[in-house]
Order: C-alpha cells, then structure tokens, then sequence
C-alpha cells in the first residue's frame, strides 16, 4: 500500500492536482478496519461513486490510487468477497 504522499505526488504527475481529497475518502476507513477498508472503496464501482460526486479527473484519481495499491489493476467489489 502506498502512502498519502506518494497517491498525490502519482495524481499531481498524471494530472496535474494532488487530488487529496479523493485519497482521504478512500483511505478514510483505514483506522478502523486495517487493509480491509479497500473492501469498501477501493474497486471498479468506488471509482465510479468518485465519479459520480466529484466527476472525471476524480474519479482517474480514485483509479490511479487503488492500482497503486493492488498491482496495477482496479478489481471489482465482489473480488474481495473472499477476505474474512
């Protein structure tokens, strides 16, 4: 998993905005549930809830982030049915 710094410093090269607000949101559940907060967001259909509140460049933003953290690829939500 990358850090803050390191999704914005990837938006801010790609796109040209750090885009912070996008990597708090879907960090945000991170204190309480560990790695498995990207069961909540970090997925196809998280991106397009970053598209549907923020538009576009966010919602490239929310995938930058989450191919960050799983290996190049933006999985769907019922892709992480199988963690406990």
């Amino acid at each position: 998993m990358a850090a803050f710094k390191e999704h914005c410093q990837d938006c801010m090269k790609e796109l040209g905005d750090e885009y912070q607000y996008v990597h708090h949101w879907l960090d945000e559940l991170f204190p309480l549930l560990g790695a498995h907060h990207r069961k909540i967001r970090h997925h196809v259909e998280g991106v397009e809830i970053a598209r549907k509140r923020w538009g576009d460049r966010a919602a490239k933003a929310a995938e930058i982030h989450i191919k960050k953290d799983n290996c190049g690829r933006v999985p769907y939500s019922k892709e992480y049915e199988s963690w406990t």
